[in-house]
């Protein structure tokens, strides 16, 4: 499942990133998102989510949230 489909408040471990561009693996790693990291989905909006990721809260669009398998 993508992070578009992850509970608010529980925590997941990211299995994937399901992206050809390279240079958003390379932000998301920046972020600290890669496979075996633990994601948390703290709110949802809209068009967006703020997910927690080590000692970060970030907000990513729809489109990076499914990108990221859990």
């Amino acid at each position: 499942m993508t992070l578009l489909d992850a509970n608010v408040g529980e925590e997941y471990v990211i299995k994937d990133i399901v992206t050809d561009d390279e240079e958003l693996n390379a932000f998301l790693f920046s972020l600290g998102c890669y496979s075996g990291e633990m994601i948390t989905v703290v709110s949802r909006k809209k068009s967006s989510c703020v997910v927690a990721i080590k000692d970060g809260r970030y907000n990513i669009d729809n489109d990076l949230a499914e990108a990221i398998s859990v």
